[in-house]
């Protein structure tokens, strides 16, 4: 009986999800725009990076593995926000 409860429970979820996703037309082709995002936001956190570099401050930011891939993330949700924010 348990199991029967947990599965409504992700389907009902997973209903709720499915109308949360815009889809961006990319050049004739759907795609959903958190792949966007997520693009738009690696492709911000490289540009960072080189910034970061010919300034300078590349070694004073901590563990590379944490700070760009934090970055990332940072920069992606901004993107999320500013073009999908309702």
């Amino acid at each position: 009986m348990k199991r029967r409860g947990a599965s409504a429970s992700l389907a009902a979820f997973a209903a709720a999800l499915a109308g949360c996703d815009p889809v961006l037309n990319v050049f004739g082709s759907f795609f959903p725009a958190w792949v966007v995002c997520i693009a738009a936001g690696v492709a911000l956190a490289l540009a960072a990076r080189q910034a970061l570099a010919r300034a300078g401050l590349e070694p004073h930011l901590g563990p590379p593995l944490l700070v760009y891939p934090s970055l990332a993330l940072l920069l992606t949700l901004l993107v999320w926000m500013l073009l999908f924010r309702s």
